[in-house]
C-alpha cells in the first residue's frame, strides 16, 4: 500500500521517506480515520462533479464511484489497511483507489487539494455531530417533561445559595433545564445554519483554473452554498469551535443538573431516588448508593471545555491560509463529541429511571421558613404596608419563630399581632406551601397550571 521509502502519493518529491519521528509527529490517520465516511461522500460528489462538467470522462467517473464504494465496505467491515507513512484518510483512500481501479484514480484529485478536501470532510463530519447532539438534547428534554408533568403541583423547596429561598414546584424545577437545554438546540441549531457552506472545489487557497460547479458539489453534499472566499474556506475552523462552544455551554447545563442530583440522592435530602442502573455501591460501606453517573457527567465539563480552550489556542496565531497547526483540530473535537453524547445519554437514562420522593420534598419545602415572602406579600397587599416596612416586620416574626423552635405557620395569631397589632387570622391563609405555590401564577412562576402551561408549550415546540 506504497509503504515504500519513496512515498509515490507525494509524486517524487522527497529522495527518501521521513524518519521515524517526522513520520509519528505528521501522520493523523491514527484519528482522522473517523472521516473516512465523510471523506468518501466528499469525493463522490466531486467526482459526479467532474464528469459533469467534461473534466472527467464518464467511464473513469463511474470506475471511481464504484471503487469509492468498495473501499467504504472495506472500511466499514473492518478489512481495511491503513498505513501511518500514507499520513491521513484522504491519501489512504486514494492509495486504495489506486489499487482496485489503476490510473483514474490519480484524476479524482483534479481541481482540489487536501486543504478544500479535510475541511470540507471536518465540516460534514462536526455536522453529523450537531445532528446527533440535536437528538440527544430533545431525548433528554421529553425525559424532563415526563418528570415535570408527573410532578406538576409536587412542592418542593426552591433554593437560592443553596438556602432555603420559597416553595416551588418539582415540575417547575424540572422545566427550568428543560428551558436551558432548550437554549442549547437553539446554538447548536444556529451553529449548524452557519457551518453550512461547502469548502470544496477552494483548492489549496485560491481556487483553480479548471471550470468546476461548486453549486453542485455543495447540493449533493446537502450544504446550503459553497463558501464564498476560498482563503478564509480553507483556514476556517469556526465551526468546529462554534460547536466546541455551544458544547462547553450545554455541558456546564448538564454538570449543573448533575451536581443536584448528587445532592438530591443524598441521605441529608433524599429528595430523589437513583436507579441501580446509574449508582454504585461501596466495596466496604453496605449501605451506600453512590451517584456516579452524575458524579461522571459533572466531571465531562473539563474535557469538553478544555477541548475548546486547546483549539482557540490552535488557531489564535495562524496567518492565512492554511498550516499544519490545524491538523490539531480534531482530536479535540472528537473527544469533546464523544464525551458529550455520552453525558447527554447517561443524563436522559437518569432523568427517565429516577423517582422523586414526593414525602421528603414537601417537608423541605416548609422547613426554613420558606413563606416568610408570602407574609411580606400579605402585609403589603392586605394592610397596605411599604415593602420595606413588611420586610422588617416578617424578618421579626422569623426571629421570634425562630427563637420559639417553630416555623411561621406555627406562631400563634397573639405572637403575630405582638409584633403587628394589625395582623389578623386570614394571614394563616398565604402561610402554607400549597397556598403559595398556588399564589405565583405570574408567567413563568411556580403554580402548577403556569408549569402545565409550560409543559404544553415545549410539548407543541418539539412536535
Amino acid at each position: 500500500m506504497g509503504n515504500d521509502s519513496s512515498n509515490q502519493m507525494w509524486g517524487g518529491r522527497f529522495s527518501a521517506g521521513p524518519d521515524a519521528i517526522m513520520e509519528a509527529i505528521n501522520a493523523s490517520i491514527g484519528f482522522d480515520r473517523r472521516m473516512a465516511a465523510q471523506d468518501i461522500a466528499g469525493s463522490r460528489a466531486h467526482a459526479a462533479m467532474l464528469a459533469a462538467t467534461g473534466i472527467l470522462s464518464d467511464s473513469d467517473a463511474e470506475a471511481i464511484r464504484k471503487g469509492l464504494l468498495t473501499v467504504l465496505s472495506e472500511i466499514e467491515g473492518g478489512t481495511f489497511q491503513f498505513s501511518t507513512a500514507l499520513e491521513d484518510i484522504h491519501m489512504n483512500v486514494e492509495a486504495r483507489l489506486k489499487d482496485l481501479i489503476g490510473e483514474p484514480a490519480g484524476r479524482l484529485h483534479t481541481g482540489r487539494s487536501r486543504n478544500d478536501q479535510v475541511a470540507t470532510d471536518f465540516k460534514l463530519w462536526v455536522r453529523d455531530q450537531i445532528d446527533a447532539a440535536l437528538q440527544g438534547l430533545e431525548a433528554l428534554i421529553r425525559a424532563l417533561l415526563v418528570q415535570a408533568g408527573a410532578g406538576a403541583d409536587w412542592v418542593m423547596p426552591g433554593f437560592t445559595h443553596l438556602q432555603t429561598a420559597q416553595p416551588v414546584t418539582w415540575g417547575h424545577h424540572m422545566m427550568a433545564y428543560v428551558e436551558m437545554f432548550g437554549r442549547d438546540l437553539g446554538r447548536f441549531r444556529d451553529a449548524r445554519a452557519r457551518m453550512n457552506e461547502s469548502p470544496l472545489g477552494a483548492a489549496a487557497l485560491a481556487g483553480t483554473s479548471f471550470p468546476i460547479d461548486r453549486h453542485m458539489t455543495a447540493t449533493e453534499l446537502g450544504f446550503d452554498r459553497p463558501a464564498a472566499n476560498s482563503l478564509d474556506a480553507v483556514s476556517d475552523r469556526d465551526f468546529a469551535l462554534e460547536f466546541l462552544a455551544a458544547a462547553s455551554i450545554c455541558a456546564m447545563h448538564l454538570s449543573r443538573f448533575a451536581e443536584e442530583l448528587v445532592i438530591w440522592s443524598s441521605a441529608q435530602f433524599r429528595f430523589v431516588t437513583l436507579s441501580d442502573r446509574f449508582s454504585t455501591g461501596s466495596s466496604i460501606m453496605p449501605q451506600k448508593k453512590n451517584p456516579d453517573a452524575a458524579e461522571l457527567i459533572r466531571a465531562k465539563i473539563g474535557r469538553i471545555f478544555g477541548a475548546n480552550v486547546a483549539l482557540m489556542t490552535v488557531m489564535k496565531g495562524l496567518p492565512l491560509a492554511y498550516s499544519k497547526d490545524m491538523q490539531e483540530d480534531k482530536e479535540q473535537v472528537f473527544d469533546a463529541a464523544d464525551n458529550l453524547m455520552l453525558a447527554l445519554a447517561a443524563m436522559e437514562g437518569m432523568v427517565r429511571d429516577m423517582s422523586a420522593n414526593r414525602d421528603s420534598l414537601a417537608v423541605a419545602a416548609g422547613s426554613g421558613f420558606s413563606t416568610a415572602t408570602d407574609l411580606a406579600d400579605w402585609l403589603v397587599r392586605v394592610l397596605n404596608m411599604p415593602f420595606r416596612d413588611a420586610h422588617h416586620v416578617t424578618g421579626t416574626l422569623v426571629a421570634l419563630a425562630e427563637k420559639k423552635g417553630c416555623d411561621l405557620p406555627d406562631l400563634t395569631l397573639d405572637d403575630m399581632q405582638s409584633v403587628h397589632s394589625a395582623i389578623t387570622g386570614d394571614v394563616f391563609g398565604v402561610l402554607g406551601v400549597e397556598n403559595s405555590v398556588a399564589s405565583r401564577t405570574s408567567y413563568g412562576g411556580t403554580a402548577p397550571d403556569q408549569v402545565r402551561a409550560q409543559i404544553a408549550r415545549w410539548k407543541e415546540v418539539l412536535g
